[in-house]
């Protein structure tokens, strides 16, 4: 199988990693790639949201499977794009990556089918969503609703910093339009970790538990970034 890789992380890195061990694999191959994955697989340079460009290639290579890593390129629909032209890609459709591209969409989605979740609000205006953390108090977590890398979500331990995050996400616009909705919700103390599992919309298959740690300093302080490390399979999670 010839295999392409979108992305250029440590994500894509790990699944080249994997993808490089697999018997069936013939070339691997990774757009736009860095330095690490090219241990493994043959760089191509291309930006992972180039879908024309990316297409081409796929056709040209004659691609066997397209794995696909950064969320941004799910979102603006290369699943649904792909799969329409006869390219096997793993991934959601657009419209499932929704979940991940909108935490406006997720939450409500949750509150919906009354799936647990922190209670929260959703807000399109600041002043608005400065009243609301005025009358909530803090500890508070003010998330941005789009893609933001990872550094979209501020634990505010008190009112000026919560403040400080909308304004910065909703008038001076630091995220773009990502920012242009937020949510809030109220700060659940714990452990964090995820479980995964995918699906064909008829049976599901879980990974193990996995837990990844976002805060840029030792002893898990400062601001979040898109993941300074992961392990798995974390003892916080059971498997009963």
């Amino acid at each position: 199988m010839k295999v392409l890789i979108i992305g250029n992380g440590g994500r894509e890195h790990a699944l080249a990693w994997k993808i490089a061990q697999s018997p069936k694999l013939t070339r691997l191959y990774a757009a736009p790639g860095n330095a690490g994955i090219e241990e493994a697989a043959e760089a191509v340079d291309i930006p992972s949201k180039d879908q024309e460009r990316l297409f081409r290639f796929c056709k040209r290579e004659s691609i066997d499977l397209v794995v696909v890593g950064p969320e941004a390129p799910l979102v603006e629909g290369i699943v649904d794009r792909f799969q329409k032209e006869g390219i096997k890609i793993f991934g959601p459709s657009q419209a499932a990556a929704q979940l991940e591209g909108s935490k406006v969409f997720a939450k409500e989605l949750m509150r919906k089918l009354s799936i647990p979740t922190a209670e929260f609000e959703a807000f399109s205006e600041p002043d608005k969503a400065m009243d609301y953390v005025a009358h909530k108090g803090t500890p508070i977590v003010v998330k941005v609703d789009g893609l933001a890398g990872g550094k979209g979500v501020v634990v505010a331990q008190t009112r000026p910093k919560a403040m400080e995050a909308i304004h910065r996400a909703m008038v001076k616009k630091i995220f773009g339009k990502a920012g242009e909705k937020i949510v809030i919700e109220e700060c659940l103390e714990g452990d964090e970790a995820s479980v995964i599992g995918i699906t064909d919309g008829d049976s599901v298959q879980l990974f193990p538990s996995s837990q990844d740690h976002k805060r840029i300093f030792e002893g898990d302080n400062g601001p979040n970034t898109g993941g300074m490390g992961a392990y798995s399979p974390t003892p916080v999670v059971s498997e009963t």
